[in-house]
């Protein structure tokens, strides 16, 4: 049957996403002062939520505008025109595509978590990114 059952547990080989190597991985042998390379999983997390957010609700509201948009038109309620209906809703997705980046840089990077909107720390975030793509000067 071609490899398959062959009496022995894959595994990692249910799922989308690649299996984990089984030897544990070591940090960058590069990383300066000893540092690790990667985001802290506190701070992944935070940000994971605030995408979800972020980029969740007006997606959902995006599609809703097409439902509404149809119920409302199928009634006899008002008589919406289909570009109003695009407007909206290509607004809606718009909006979540700016919640991408909003949710990514408004979460605060150290452990310590930030304020409930994050306002403040979209200009350090920035700041931070900035840095990290200036080339250090050449050596002479």
């Amino acid at each position: 049957m071609g490899g398959k059952g062959n009496g022995r547990a894959r595994q990692g080989s249910g799922g989308i996403a690649p299996s984990t190597p089984s030897r544990p991985v070591r940090p960058a042998s590069g990383a300066a002062g000893g540092r690790q390379q990667g985001i802290p999983p506190a701070v992944a997390n935070r940000m994971a939520r605030r995408v979800a957010l972020a980029t969740g609700i007006p997606t959902v509201l995006g599609m809703a505008s097409f439902i509404v948009s149809y119920v409302v038109v199928s009634r006899g309620l008002l008589d919406i025109p289909p570009v109003a209906t695009l407007i909206t809703s290509g607004a809606f997705f718009l909006l979540g595509l700016v919640g991408l980046s909003y949710g990514v840089l408004s979460a605060s990077w150290e452990e310590a978590p930030g304020s409930l909107l994050g306002f403040e720390q979209i200009g350090v975030n920035i700041g931070r990114l900035r840095s990290s793509f200036k080339r250090p000067p050449a050596a002479s």
